[in-house]
């Protein structure tokens, strides 16, 4: 794989603490990326066996109900390391918020009403959560993305109170 995709990327990343099976993976990245980068199920399991195919991982051991583990290769730590070291390019928000706000229109005011007060409650957590991390952050890496995650949620509130006001 000569030029991998984030998804690839972050799994390999995940990948360097040890083996793991796709649930594993979709778990850890869960809790290590929270909401900056979602990965699902699906794309887990689409992307490791072509990360497989490309020698990037191979298969470890058989684990329990046919769970599968999966080992980076020194080729997959390479790979991970030149997308480190690349251009990142442009971030791009995927927001299921944005894209419903976009579209409430066909909602009625009781279901929009319904829809900002989920994704406060949502975002309010979220900000919880980041305030959380922020203080038992174990680097300044970390801190930072904690701090940047409660800039996010307080983004995403005054949106939905500007939204609100209107």
């Amino acid at each position: 794989m000569s030029d991998l995709n984030a998804t690839a990327a972050a799994l390999l990343g995940l990948l360097h603490d040890g083996p793991a099976t796709g649930g594993q993976l979709v778990a850890e990245a869960e809790e290590r990326f929270g909401t900056f980068f979602s990965v699902t199920r699906s794309q887990v399991y689409r992307e490791l066996p072509a990360l497989a195919k490309e020698g990037l991982v191979r298969l470890g051991k058989q684990g329990p109900r046919s769970s599968q583990q999966y080992v980076i290769t020194a080729a997959g730590k390479r790979a991970f390391k030149s997308w480190l070291t690349s251009e990142s390019g442009p971030d791009h928000l995927r927001s299921p918020l944005i894209l419903r706000l976009v579209h409430s229109g066909s909602l009625t005011a009781k279901q929009r009403a319904n829809l900002l007060d989920s994704a406060r409650e949502t975002y309010n957590q979220e900000l919880d959560d980041a305030k959380a991390a922020a203080k038992a952050a174990p680097d300044p890496y970390a801190k930072a993305i904690a701090e940047f995650g409660q800039a996010h949620a307080k983004a995403a509130l005054k949106l939905l109170d500007t939204v609100a006001a209107n």
